[in-house]
């Protein structure tokens, strides 16, 4: 017959077996970071992202106390970072710094997808909001948007657009002008910023959306010319350049740059990490370097990134079936 006070030991364990789950995960925040920490990046060196994740690390660093280093897994616009960060160990050694592309864009575009921007990552903190810039191979005969459209409806298809990938932000912004202008341009996809920059510089192609950060070099270099901001306002560091909208009312297509970790990472190692990024995103000396890189500062906690996270999806998913933008 089997003991009376049997159920009763079972549920002793399991009472002992979560007290030590717990007591293992408070010492193990509390003992965090240990060890140098990996911020995951799903483009290439050069990009936008990479460059503002190289920015905040020695930054993130002095206030963690541990080295973060910049890894690239770059390709598919994206989905490869990802991807890794996604199926990393959920213990806040390997974090990602993405953007609106991957995590928003990319499930409206992509049949199927690797990851859920969702469900597979526990955000941890928002840092930037980022406009687009147009920019345009300088012997390019156009002057601004309403030049391009007429261009673009002149030579239906001739006029090409480059972008960092296949679905990626972009990508998506110039199908949602497109469309909204009622013209046809060709796509041409790159693995990356630099490279469709480098084609661009070179008249390979004749137009493209990029970040601020990207670009900036290029235009004051006088090898691109800018012609339109993508935000519902004119920029900072571009203040003569006008709106797409000033052109095509009611156009906007903002890009954002935050951290996420893999999902099932520890709420008290989310928490520190968010707590650091914070800081470093409100020091007067980031701002200002935002704001010189044509970006600005966009501070959300873990929460109001995962809700705003959730929002983003909704709405550049509605924006992708409107354009007609899919990628198979």
């Amino acid at each position: 017959m089997r003991p009376l006070f049997q159920p009763f030991r079972l549920s002793l364990l399991a009472v002992v077996t979560l007290a030590t789950m717990f007591a293992g995960s408070a010492v193990a925040a509390d003992d965090f970071p240990n060890k140098p920490i990996k911020i995951m990046v799903g483009f290439p060196a050069g990009q936008g992202t990479d460059t503002i994740a190289r920015a905040l690390a020695p930054k993130l660093q002095a206030e963690l106390g541990q080295a973060l280093v910049v890894e690239n897994k770059a390709g598919a616009g994206g989905i490869l970072g990802q991807q890794a960060a996604a199926t990393a160990q959920p213990d806040g050694y390997t974090i990602l710094f993405t953007s609106a592309g991957p995590m928003a864009v990319n499930p409206g575009v992509y049949t199927k997808l690797p990851y859920d921007p969702v469900k597979d990552y526990a955000a941890i903190a928002g840092v930037i909001n980022v406009p687009l810039v147009m920019v345009i191979n300088a012997a390019l005969p156009v002057k601004n948007v309403k030049d391009l459209i007429a261009l673009a409806k002149a030579k239906p298809g001739e006029v090409n657009f480059a972008s960092s990938g296949n679905g990626v932000t972009n990508h998506l912004a110039m199908e949602m002008l497109a469309n909204a202008a009622g013209v046809k341009m060709t796509h041409i996809p790159y693995k990356g910023s630099p490279a469709a920059l480098i084609d661009l510089m070179a008249g390979n192609v004749s137009v493209m959306f990029d970040t601020p950060v990207s670009v900036l070099p290029h235009i004051k270099s006088g090898k691109l010319k800018a012609i339109a901001v993508s935000g519902s306002t004119r920029i900072a560091a571009l203040p003569e350049v006008p709106t797409v909208a000033e052109s095509v009312p009611g156009f906007s297509a903002v890009s954002w740059m935050a951290f996420v970790a893999p999902a099932k990472t520890p709420a008290p190692v989310v928490a520190k990490l968010s707590d650091a990024v914070l800081k470093v995103v409100n020091t007067p000396e980031m701002k200002q370097y935002f704001l010189a890189q044509g970006v600005e500062p966009m501070p959300m906690s873990s929460v109001e990134l995962g809700s705003f996270i959730k929002s983003e999806v909704d709405k550049w998913g509605k924006a992708a079936k409107a354009a007609g933008a899919k990628v198979d």
